[in-house]
């Protein structure tokens, strides 16, 4: 999954050219960067099959993608400010092009895993870097906060299930897609090459690539009671896209390749519109109920599969995608409002590492568990452990009401 970014001023002095349509092409190249991210989930299931794998090693080929993406993020995250939105994008896509180029020649499992690591990398850079181009292009992030916000889970939503589609309607079920996604990164190039540059050159590109994390200590009692949830709902995502189509196709009987993509478009899909229709509500009022929907939805998904009936299942990961939107923008507007401009940027930093070591450690370790225990126990496990998270995400939170009010009662006496 992306990043969460900070609210990125437009830059002072910075040239912009305006042209008829650019800032609809970035919103489409970030798009599709992280429709690619999501596209070999479908896939799992067949690598396992040819190169016989287990579990454990599968989620870790997840997590390498993750690694490659945070650690992109924390270091050429701000590379556009000094170097300017073209030439990193521009990097980008040509180091997608290659992890695009390694999916397609892939025989084994150790290519696979260099694949998701460029690709992390790729993903990393590129979402930032367009982010920041969305914001210049449109000042007034109205339409580029909803575009940055929306954009990753339908861009999950849409690489899964298009991948699905491909590899179950079309020929060469591993070649295929990535052929298709090459085409589409070479329109994506040549964006790049005509789009205007909106980023004046600043000196302290070397300085920029020091990784910055901190949690101000005046910061940590808004900071804490949201960190649960974060860790919830992309440990939720995590364990969808490495373990759902595995999860489909054996607890629940759903042969077919493009279940993989539902699982995964239910999922990201809801969480998009939900971010959609509740990105003007204010993050302390969904803290509570992405919590609660999150652990619902969790639990209704569990009981899904352990009753083995498909349309529970879905609900309930309906009901979940509800709770990653309410929960995205709950963990979003809290570290926005609570930060000062001078400490934002590494404060986002840490929320970067919270999610992705929230989306990537416990899918690892559900992995191992399957490995050790099987796929039905170890979903049980990780079911019930994010809904334990979540709900203490929601006792953190009342906690905190409680006492604002008993604050403000006090001083009033």
């Amino acid at each position: 999954m992306p990043a969460v970014s900070p609210l990125i001023k437009p830059p002072a002095g910075g040239p912009r050219v305006p042209w008829r349509g650019a800032f609809t092409s970035a919103a489409a190249v970030l798009v599709l960067f992280v429709a690619a991210s999501g596209a070999p989930t479908p896939l799992y299931v067949i690598y396992q099959q040819r190169w016989h794998f287990t579990a454990w090693v599968l989620t870790v080929v997840f997590a390498l993608y993750v690694l490659g993406v945070l650690g992109s993020l924390l270091t050429v995250g701000a590379l556009s400010d000094h170097l300017g939105r073209r030439p990193v994008l521009a990097g980008a896509i040509a180091v997608q092009a290659v992890a695009l180029v390694l999916f397609l020649v892939a025989g084994n499992v150790f290519v696979l895993a260099a694949a998701r690591v460029l690709q992390g990398l790729a993903t990393g850079a590129a979402t930032t870097t367009l982010s920041a181009a969305l914001v210049d292009l449109e000042p007034s992030r109205g339409r580029a906060g909803a575009v940055t916000s929306v954009a990753p889970l339908t861009g999950l939503a849409f690489g899964a299930l298009g991948s699905g589609a491909l590899v179950e309607f079309g020929p060469a079920p591993t070649r295929l897609v990535y052929g298709v996604l090459l085409g589409a990164t070479a329109l994506a190039a040549v964006f790049a090459l005509v789009m205007p540059e909106t980023s004046a050159r600043l000196p302290g590109a070397v300085a920029s690539l020091r990784p910055r994390v901190a949690m101000p200590a005046h910061l940590r009692a808004e900071i804490v009671p949201v960190v649960p949830v974060m860790i919830a709902s992309w440990a939720l995502a995590g364990m969808y896209l490495s373990l759902g189509p595995s999860v489909a196709a054996g607890p629940l009987g759903l042969r077919s390749h493009l279940i993989g993509g539902v699982v995964v478009t239910l999922l990201g899909g809801t969480g998009a519109l939900t971010v959609l229709v509740l990105r003007s509500r204010s993050a302390s009022s969904l803290l509570g109920p992405s919590s609660v929907l999150l652990a619902l939805g969790t639990l209704g998904s569990l009981a899904g599969v352990t009753e083995d009936l498909a349309w529970l299942c879905a609900a309930g990961t309906v009901v979940a995608g509800l709770g990653v939107g309410a929960a995205m923008l709950a963990s979003f507007g809290t570290f926005a409002r609570v930060a000062r401009p001078d400490e934002r940027s590494a404060v986002f930093a840490l929320a970067n590492v919270i999610n992705y070591l929230g989306n990537s450690v416990p899918a690892v370790l559900g992995g191992i568990a399957v490995t050790a225990l099987g796929l039905r126990t170890a979903t049980d496990i990780y079911a019930l452990t994010i809904a334990v998270i979540s709900l203490s995400a929601l006792v953190l939170h009342l906690n905190r009401v409680r006492t604002k009010r008993r604050a403000v009662l006090a001083q009033r006496c």
